[in-house]
């Protein structure tokens, strides 16, 4: 977090509104996608001065749902993501740059299998605005794209036609409400 963080400027998220996914190409012809059921987001925020804000996301591996059980317990195995070894995914930001009107880019540190390499998540935030019931709320976009393998999650299959089973480029979407 940024030491310019005050009490004032932390935003609470609103795990009901908010999503923490990812897509992947399956066969090199369609898309899977999933998200993590269980995650925690510390954002401190101030829209008068964009750049001192600060985020922390923590992602619970176990938590991870395609939709298919048999999969997600796959995804959860040493052969991926080694929940029982590495519980936790973190991202933790290192600079947030205003780069437009409501857009920001936000470079930081994601560790997964506790190998950290630096990311950049370019996002949108909306707000703050005033609720029906006179809360702050603050929405936050953003999205970024990693190659699994640069985090040792290197499974995978060979094709007949020469392709893989699963992609090495992982795109990762998040979609998140605070209140204040």
């Amino acid at each position: 977090m940024s030491t310019a963080a005050t009490e004032t400027q932390v935003w609470q998220l609103d795990p009901a509104h908010s999503q923490i996914g990812f897509r992947v190409k399956h066969m090199m012809v369609s898309t899977v996608r999933g998200n993590f059921r269980d995650f925690s987001v510390r954002l401190s925020y101030d829209p008068a001065n964009v750049e001192a804000a600060g985020v922390e996301v923590e992602l619970q591996a176990a938590s991870i749902d395609t939709g298919v059980e048999a999969r997600d317990d796959h995804l959860r195995s040493a052969d991926f993501f080694d929940a029982e070894k590495y519980p936790v995914l973190r991202f933790v930001s290192r600079k947030v740059e205003q780069v437009g009107d409501g857009e920001v880019r936000v470079t930081g540190d994601l560790t997964i299998r506790d190998i950290t390499r630096e990311v950049v998540i370019e996002g949108e935030v909306a707000g703050p605005q005033k609720d029906p019931w006179g809360n702050m709320k603050l929405g936050v976009s953003g999205a970024t794209k990693i190659n699994r393998k640069d985090f040792e999650l290197t499974w995978n299959q060979v094709l007949e036609s020469g392709g893989v089973l699963v992609a090495d480029d992982i795109k990762i979407e998040l979609e998140l409400q605070f209140s204040k």
